[in-house]
């Protein structure tokens, strides 16, 4: 929101006051951002704790401190803050070892004001990136629970709540929700804080079995049951004796089978594949559906007596829609996991990236967007993550489209008049801009001819709202 926005912060240093002066009219304008001075190294440490600028612009060479040892102690303060670096007398060696030590970029004195005011722009922005990931890591270390969720929205929280209450009791729970949401997570966080956990939980994927397979695999068999049945087995309720077994996708379960699995709930015993008599067994026994079982009832696919034994308490793990303000702590943690995996660390995703990815909708919920994150990782050229890594060609321009008039609307109508129009203007410029770019494979001149503008013009819509051709080109 343009209203609620803290304005950037930028210091320049530099013990040429003419230039000093300049810079702050020019930057102030072009970079729309509060700029403060210091005639010395010395000058920017000691404000610098109170003033706490998100970029700094310096001289290398000045009296008291140089400014390569300025950007070293800036460092030490606070490694997020960007540190531009600028000399008449600079030379290839001289903005080598100062992009070694850490500075964000390097400009040769005379430099055009244009160019200063478009590194200055990308500045803030990494600086506002580094910021945003260190808030999201501290949230993410917050939601550090003794369970596999990451997240801190009401409705995850809820469910973990309940998860914990069940896990006190010895109860059957059916656990729904649709693919993607977690529902084998919870499960396990059952399992996990039970008194069962000393052993390990046992999992069976219902329908990855045929019928007799699933019977045998579940219940057991004697030697001589079938041919090949060679010797006696223990099925997969007696190996859990004293845990838990999950039941995933229990909505598959053949109706056959329904009936033995209704003793196993009943009676808390099991009756192996040719044997006459039944087995006590001390198991319990949680089920996973993403599907409809009272329709399944209905068509009579889903034994009613088999659904209130398995529906003793019911557990509805929530959509990541319902969950929409956990989208960047669960990209983040991805990030981080498949950043170590494939030896990628130090990647983060970029702001735009983020939005993207709060705005799609997620038909497969958590899995999905952590497949997302998978291949972004994998796949991006940098190591900033852009929307064009998370989204296709379609995907992208479908997102450049999605916010409608009423959506607009919504957001400014708060808004003092001036600083409304101006938000619709930006939001308006900035999605034709990235369409445009989206549609061209990041051709700009290309996209200036499609939307009937001059390349320069085209160009310079592009400076003002930060947008990049090569974020918009092919890996």
């Amino acid at each position: 929101m343009a209203g609620s926005k803290t304005k950037k912060s930028l210091l320049i240093v530099d013990d040429e006051v003419d230039l000093l002066i300049l810079l702050r009219k020019v930057l102030s304008k072009k970079c729309d951002c509060e700029v403060h001075i210091a005639h010395s190294a010395l000058e920017a440490l000691k404000i610098f704790p109170t003033l706490h600028p998100d970029v700094i612009l310096t001289d290398i060479i000045m009296s008291d401190m140089d400014g390569l040892e300025l950007l070293s102690k800036i460092s030490e303060m606070d490694s997020n803050v960007s540190v531009v670096l600028m000399s008449a007398y600079g030379t290839i060696e001289m903005a080598v070892k100062a992009l070694k030590n850490g500075a964000y970029d390097f400009l040769e004195k005379p430099f055009d004001n244009t160019k200063v005011s478009q590194i200055i722009l990308r500045a803030f922005e990494r600086t506002q990136l580094l910021r945003e990931n260190i808030q999201l890591l501290k949230e993410l270390e917050k939601s550090d629970q003794p369970t596999e969720f990451i997240g801190q929205s009401r409705p995850l929280q809820q469910s973990i709540e309940l998860l914990t209450r069940l896990a006190l009791s010895d109860a059957t729970v059916l656990i729904r929700g649709e693919s993607g949401t977690g529902k084998e997570v919870a499960a396990k966080t059952i399992h996990a804080m039970s008194e069962r956990s000393m052993k390990k939980m046992i999992t069976i994927n219902c329908p990855a079995l045929p019928e007799q397979i699933l019977e045998s695999e579940l219940f057991g068999y004697v030697k001589g049951a079938f041919t090949g049945a060679d010797q006696d087995k223990d099925g997969l309720f007696l190996e859990a004796a004293g845990s838990t077994i999950l039941l995933d996708e229990i909505a598959d379960i053949p109706v056959s089978l329904q009936t033995k699995l209704l003793r196993v709930l009943q009676e808390k015993e099991i009756q192996p594949l040719g044997q006459t008599k039944t087995v006590k067994v001390d198991v319990r026994v949680l089920a996973s559906t993403n599907q409809d079982l009272e329709a399944k009832m209905a068509r009579g696919e889903f034994r009613e007596d088999l659904f209130y034994r398995l529906n003793v308490m019911t557990v509805t793990m929530p959509s990541l829609d319902e969950m929409r303000e956990d989208i960047p702590l669960l990209a983040l943690h991805f990030l981080r996991r498949y950043a170590k995996e494939y030896g990628r660390e130090g990647m983060e995703l970029s702001q735009k990236a983020l939005k993207c990815l709060m705005r799609r909708e997620w038909k497969g919920n958590v899995r999905e967007l952590q497949n997302r994150i998978n291949r972004a990782v994998l796949l991006a050229s940098s190591n900033i993550i852009t929307p064009a890594d998370c989204l296709s060609s379609e995907e992208l321009e479908e997102d450049n489209s999605s916010i409608s008039g009423t959506e607009i609307s919504e957001c400014i109508h708060q808004l003092p008049y001036k600083e409304a129009k101006e938000e619709v203007i930006t939001s308006f410029t900035s999605r034709y801009l990235e369409n445009a770019l989206t549609k061209t494979g990041g051709n700009v001149s290309t996209a200036s001819k499609a939307s009937g503008m001059e390349r320069q013009a085209f160009q310079r819509l592009m400076r003002r709202y930060q947008i990049q051709s090569q974020d918009f080109r092919e890996n």
